[in-house]
């Protein structure tokens, strides 16, 4: 079984229960495809800038963390066609907070939860 944590963006915390982020980890589908089993570990809100984001994750660490998987919405809007991937999603610095994280915890960050934008495949960083 794999241990997961989540990390979320604080632009989209008051708008979203992560019920289709949990339902997809449960179910091992969209974003936890790729794993044969997996259980939530922890969440953990990123507010603005991201600056405390890393101990954050080093906390989800110590509690078993095997991967951390961040919010869709993080980098993917909802349009009228679906998710769409091409011009971000509510994190601006999305891309350094992600890189930042890997780099000091070491653990796997997956791209990606529910709500895949149509042709994506989670990108990780590990």
């Amino acid at each position: 079984m794999t241990n997961i944590a989540i990390l979320r963006c604080e632009k989209n915390e008051s708008k979203c229960p992560l019920t289709g982020c949990f339902t997809a980890l449960s179910k091992t589908k969209q974003g936890f495809d790729k794993y044969d089993t997996c259980t939530l570990t922890g969440v953990f809100t990123c507010h603005c800038p991201g600056d405390n984001i890393a101990e954050l994750a080093k906390i989800l660490k110590s509690k078993g963390a095997h991967a951390i998987h961040f919010v869709t919405c993080s980098f993917a809007k909802k349009t009228d066609n679906g998710w769409d991937d091409s011009n971000g999603g509510f994190c601006d610095n999305f891309n350094r907070i992600a890189k930042q994280v890997h780099k000091e915890t070491g653990l796997p960050c997956v791209l990606g939860t529910a709500h895949l934008p149509k042709g994506y495949t989670p990108k990780i960083l590990d």
